[in-house]
């Protein structure tokens, strides 16, 4: 697993920000409301002794977007620990994404917890989080506009510098024609993704908009620009599951394109061991919700801020078929 030099530093600094939580959070362990969400993954001895606390979480996933069920996993176990009732909702439209926010302002949540793929649509309902007193983290996309919506700190991948690093990689293994499949038009990090890629590599990147909740047609999409484009010699997909969709839609259009993949998932490594992709991209979403819940917890009970409001950087590192033996207990358990 190699992670990216530019992010190293604020990766480190994300990595050692955890242990610190971890011993901050020692006296509790797994449990909270009749320990619902106690699992094998992770902690184990009781709850905290601090006061039940209401953590709300607001992201923009797809139908079946399995990214944000380990988003969700690394939430539950921290909201476990930390006596915290866990909330979640999404839409992937971002005006649908702001009426879930103020559903939860209404029920005087004690944080949020909310994704920024579309700020524009929730930055005036994020105002009004702060002006009801209600402390914001930001996870996985707008890095950017965190700090200007008043949110506490940002918990992701820098996504310019995660692109840069796959066009790196790409100039590495020969690639001169890549196809950069965005799966929801509009998300500015998806679109940061593709413009890194663009920046480093030293081919030509052709973008191709598909539409990411139906599968069949997005494989379809992908099968007639392959077919199309003989020169095309690698796919780069922005999510796990549309890592599938294009090995399928290479198959059928008899393409010799490498795949490779934004994000990991029990499926990915299998891929990855079966050689059909050649690399995926990690920034570890169990993280960003495990910081995302841990971080409302510590600033309500001991005024902390993690990473001092800078972004805390949690990818990108670059996995490949050399990793799969380290990994596969973890995606088997949906933790990485």
């Amino acid at each position: 697993m190699r992670t990216n030099r530019k992010a190293a530093g604020r990766t480190a600094a994300a990595l050692l920000t955890a242990c610190a939580l971890a011993l901050v959070a020692g006296c509790s362990g797994s449990g909270g409301k009749d320990s619902e969400d106690k699992a094998d993954d992770g902690g184990g001895g009781t709850a905290a002794k601090t006061p039940r606390m209401k953590i709300a979480m607001v992201t923009h996933s797809g139908e079946g977007d399995t990214f944000w069920d380990i988003v969700q996993s690394g939430a539950k176990v921290a909201a476990a620990k930390d006596n915290v009732q866990f909330l979640y909702a999404a839409n992937k439209e971002g005006k649908e994404q702001a009426q879930l926010i103020q559903s939860y302002i209404d029920q005087d949540v004690d944080g949020l917890v909310v994704s920024l793929a579309k700020p524009e649509a929730v930055k005036a309902v994020l105002a009004k989080a702060a002006a009801a007193g209600i402390p914001v983290v930001t996870i996985n996309s707008g890095a950017e506009f965190s700090e200007p919506f008043g949110a506490l700190s940002h918990i992701g991948q820098d996504e310019a510098i995660a692109g840069e690093a796959v066009g790196e990689e790409l100039n590495k293994r020969g690639k001169k024609k890549a196809l950069c499949v965005i799966h929801e038009q509009g998300n500015v990090s998806l679109e940061g993704r593709c413009a890194g890629v663009e920046k480093t590599f030293e081919g030509t990147v052709e973008n191709l908009n598909v539409e990411g909740t139906n599968m069949p047609a997005t494989t379809s999409s992908i099968e007639a620009k392959l077919q199309s484009g003989k020169d095309i010699d690698t796919v780069v997909t922005l999510g796990a599951p549309f890592a599938a969709a294009s090995v399928k839609a290479k198959e059928s259009a008899g393409s010799g394109a490498e795949i490779n993949t934004f994000d990991l998932n029990e499926d990915v490594v299998k891929q990855l061991k079966a050689k059909e992709i050649g690399f995926a991209v990690d920034q570890q979403p169990y993280l960003q919700g495990y910081l995302a819940v841990d971080e409302l917890w510590l600033h309500k009970n001991n005024g902390n801020v993690i990473g001092g409001g800078k972004p805390v950087l949690t990818g990108p590192a670059l996995v490949t078929e050399k990793d799969v033996p380290a990994l596969e207990k973890f995606t088997a358990r949906g933790t990485r």
